[in-house]
């Protein structure tokens, strides 16, 4: 791009032959109306060139889809290059030849058979919006030098960075390089601990041949083509905010960060608003699959800026996972901090899953099966209950080392990284029984009471710890009832959310990028796009009704038997008592109101005069 007679034609054609791609001229695809006009000595205005500048957006991107191309263009103003770039801002690098109006108006003058005339070019200066973010070439150098320049500037400035190589930032290095992005990795460094990190993992893997390593956070800014898309992959928490802190001296207006960790979703609101106030975007997004589906194909949930989201929507999307119909299993979620959010009740979801299964194993072991036959049992399941969870832990109980099963030497206390203990207290706040997720938390509280537990066994030494009478098809049906439940909470509080924060989510869409490349995607989940085309309530679907109604015999006997047996199971145990709640017309919240109002003067209200009035008794 730069005014007529700066070299366009010519440098345009030289790199094209250097890089082994077309050259377009763009003069060439003027209509007949505008050349008429500049040749009778007359300025174009926006309405004339509107038309010129699509026609030469749809060439580049018909182009792009072959091998891309070399397009030059006068370009003068900013919403000019908007227009040229449109759709494709991600795939499109500016090259400036700038140079003096005297310099170029001798140019003009020696140029032959060219409907522009020279008297002209004031016009254009007084047009020209110098570019922000472009490579600037001095045309006073020679054409040789020129290219030799620009083909340096292409080469090294990377399209994408990421910052922080622990096991989740490592895959999507990996992810992102194998999808062809030319990427800059950084990753901290304190002598005798980290050292040498990014540049030790580049040269493990051929794919990050063409990667920039750093551990100096201003070269690493640097090497970033403008406006730069950081990705954070570092802990949650305080570390965030340092890490910004340590960015914004090197960075520019209209940058984006993302935050790709498991932050708070208010955490993520507080830094996106500060951030703003600095011109730099900020983008909370969730992400899910663990370091196989980081390097293969996350689930990814992006949030906040959503004119931030197009300019890395290129980058995600195409890392992403792919659905059944081959769309990316990433979307823009909502504003704010909404993709951190669902990801948070997505973990809490995960929380529940794992414990049925952990719950399901137990019973089925106490059954009288070996850890093969429950594995076997597991698998017969897939055909109609398949989950990635479900598939891992088969393979779990199937592992041996040495003589006995790998699972039995593993000490019984289950950590946890903070996002149960967080859907928790968010579902609290808004009101929400997400009791499914609440007891899967606890769950893991209770044992790492182990000391305590052991203790108490030889205090309340259990009974019978054997279910010899269960029928393994009612455990099978059990634990797809409580897992209707678990998802009917899960999407629930997201759709609670949504309606007091204004966040108008899509829980269709939500549920589709569940479907693949993260820890929770199921069949079930699949099942769940459609439902939540016609519904927002799991509760209301007439297919989930049925199934409920179906199973519900088989959960009302399994969690009796664990009862009457000494077995442990509150997941499966909440899920028939949540359920037999949920669909009570008349609960005994009657009573409590009736004990608030006569401690407490709390009022009440009555079931004969239609709700509305408030009531207090004197009760003595």
């Amino acid at each position: 791009m730069g005014v007529s007679g700066c070299g366009k034609s010519t440098i345009g054609k030289l790199l094209a032959q250097e890089l082994n791609i077309p050259f377009f001229d763009g003069d060439d695809y003027h209509p007949e109306s505008n050349i008429k006009k500049m040749s009778n000595g007359q300025a174009l205005n926006d309405t004339d060139r509107q038309g010129w500048l699509k026609t030469l957006n749809d060439l580049a991107k018909k182009q792009l889809i072959k091998s891309g191309c070399v397009i030059a263009c006068s370009s003068l103003k900013q919403k000019y290059r908007d227009t040229l770039s449109n759709d494709i801002n991600n795939q499109t690098r500016w090259l400036y030849l700038a140079g003096s109006e005297e310099q170029i108006f001798n140019r003009l003058q020696k140029r032959s058979n060219h409907f522009m005339p020279a008297k002209l070019l004031q016009s254009q200066f007084d047009t020209l919006e110098e570019p922000k973010n472009a490579i600037q070439i001095d045309i006073k150098l020679s054409p040789k030098d020129i290219i030799k320049n620009i083909k340096s500037e292409l080469m090294t400035t990377s399209d994408f960075g990421l910052f922080g190589l622990g096991v989740m930032g490592k895959s999507l290095c990996r992810n992102l390089a194998n999808n062809g992005f030319k990427i800059s990795m950084f990753n901290r460094h304190v002598d005798g601990i980290e050292e040498n990190v990014a540049k030790d993992f580049k040269a493990q893997y051929t794919a990050l041949n063409d990667a920039q390593a750093f551990d100096d956070i201003s070269s690493f800014v640097n090497s970033l083509q403008q406006p730069r898309k950081i990705m954070l992959m570092v802990n949650a928490g305080k570390t965030i905010d340092y890490v910004i802190e340590d960015l914004l001296p090197y960075l520019s207006k209209n940058d984006i960060l993302i935050d790709g960790g498991n932050s708070n979703y208010l955490k993520t609101k507080e830094r996106g608003d500060y951030l703003k106030n600095k011109g730099i975007h900020f983008i909370g997004t969730g992400v899910s699959g663990g370091e196989e589906g980081a390097l293969k194909g996350p689930s990814i949930m992006p949030s906040g800026d959503k004119v931030a989201y197009k300019e890395v929507a290129p980058f995600l999307e195409k890392i992403a996972a792919k659905d059944k119909n081959n769309l990316p299993c990433c979307t823009y979620v909502g504003p704010e901090g909404s993709g951190q959010f669902i990801k948070m009740v997505h973990n809490g979801v995960e929380y529940v899953e794992m414990q049925l299964l952990a719950e399901v194993s137990t019973i089925l072991e106490q059954s009288g099966k070996n850890l093969d036959e429950v594995a076997n049992t597991l698998e017969s399941w897939k055909e109609t209950t398949n989950s990635y969870l479900l598939e891992i832990t088969i393979d779990i109980l199937r592992k041996k080392e040495g003589d006995d099963y790998l699972v039995n030497k593993i000490l019984d206390k289950a950590g946890n990284k903070g996002t149960g203990n967080w859907t928790t207290i968010a579902s609290a706040e808004l009101g929400v029984p997400s009791t499914l997720i609440a007891s899967a938390l606890f769950a893991r509280y209770t044992s790492f009471n182990k000391e305590e537990r052991v203790s108490n066994n030889e205090n309340f030494r259990n009974t019978n710890n054997t279910t010899s009478d269960i029928v393994i098809d009612d455990v099978r049906d059990a634990y797809q009832f409580a897992r209707i439940i678990n998802h009917y909470q899960g999407f629930k509080l997201i759709n609670e959310a949504s309606t007091s924060f204004k966040w108008d989510l899509n829980l269709s869409e939500i549920a589709r990028i569940w479907t693949n490349g993260c820890i929770i995607r199921s069949t079930l989940m699949e099942d769940l796009v459609n439902v939540f085309k016609e519904t927002s309530n799991l509760l209301t679907s007439s297919k989930f009704i049925a199934l409920l109604n179906q199973y519900k015999p088989s959960v009302k006997k399994v969690v009796a038997q664990c009862v009457l047996n000494d077995i442990t199971a509150p997941c499966l145990g909440e899920s028939i008592q949540f359920f037999n709640g949920i669909t009570t017309a008349n609960s005994s919240a009657n009573m409590i109101q009736a004990q608030r109002d006569y401690f407490g003067a709390h009022t009440y209200k009555r079931i004969d005069d239609d709700d509305v009035k408030s009531h207090h008794t004197n009760w003595k």
